[in-house]
C-alpha cells in the first residue's frame, strides 16, 4: 500500500505515519526528515538545503522529486511506502507517477497548528522558528491546497479531521483505508 501524508506543519502527519507504519508494517518516509539529513552534510546541496529550509522556504520540485525518487527506488520501498511531506506542489503531484493508493489529508486550522508548534520540543531545530513555521504555513495554503485538490479529483484523498485525537484520528485513518 502507498499512501500520502498532507497538512500543515503541526497537523500530526508523524505521529500518524509512525502509528501507520507500527500497524501496516510499511515504512515510513518523511522528506522533512530527509532534508534535515542532507541539510547536515557539507556539500553544496546540503547547505543550499539548509539555507532554504531555514528561511521558510520549499525545496525547488526538481530537487525534491529527484531526492524522493532516489529513496523510493531502494528495495525497502519496493512494496510500499507511508510518505509524509510530499508532494508539497501541484507539480510535484502531477509529475510522481508511483501508484499511490490514498492521500490521507489530516486537515487542522492554522490557529491549531501554530498552537502545537509552540508547544513542541523541536530539539532546537533552526527550521521551526516563529517566521519560518509562518512562512510554512503560508506556502501550504499556497502551493498545497492544489495538491489536495488534485487528489481530491482523482478520488484518491481522505480528508480527517486532525483537530480531534491521536487515537480517533487514527481509527479512522484504519478505517477508511480499509484496516
Amino acid at each position: 500500500m502507498k499512501l500520502i501524508l498532507i497538512g500543515i506543519q503541526g497537523a500530526g502527519k508523524s505521529t500518524q505515519g509512525n502509528l501507520l507504519n507500527e500497524n501496516l508494517q510499511i515504512p515510513y518516509l518523511s522528506t522533512g526528515h530527509i532534508f534535515r539529513e542532507m541539510a547536515k552534510e557539507k556539500t553544496p546541496l546540503g547547505r543550499y538545503i539548509k539555507e532554504t529550509m531555514n528561511a521558510g522556504y520549499l525545496i525547488p520540485d526538481n530537487k525534491t522529486l529527484k531526492i524522493v525518487e532516489s529513496y523510493l527506488s531502494r528495495p525497502e520501498y519496493e512494496k510500499g511506502y507511508i510518505m509524509d511531506g510530499f508532494p508539497r506542489t501541484a507539480a510535484q503531484a502531477q509529475k510522481f507517477k508511483n501508484g499511490i493508493d490514498k492521500v490521507i489529508y489530516l486537515k487542522v486550522s492554522d490557529r491549531e497548528a501554530l498552537w502545537r508548534l509552540a508547544f513542541r520540543n523541536s530539539d532546537g531545530r533552526d527550521d521551526e522558528t516563529l517566521p519560518a513555521i509562518k512562512k510554512r504555513i503560508e506556502l501550504f495554503h499556497k502551493f498545497t491546497e492544489p495538491v489536495i485538490e488534485y487528489y481530491h479529483g482523482k478520488g484518491k484523498l481522505i480528508e480527517i479531521d486532525g483537530e480531534k485525537s491521536i487515537e480517533e484520528i487514527h481509527k479512522e485513518i484504519m478505517d477508511k483505508i480499509g484496516k
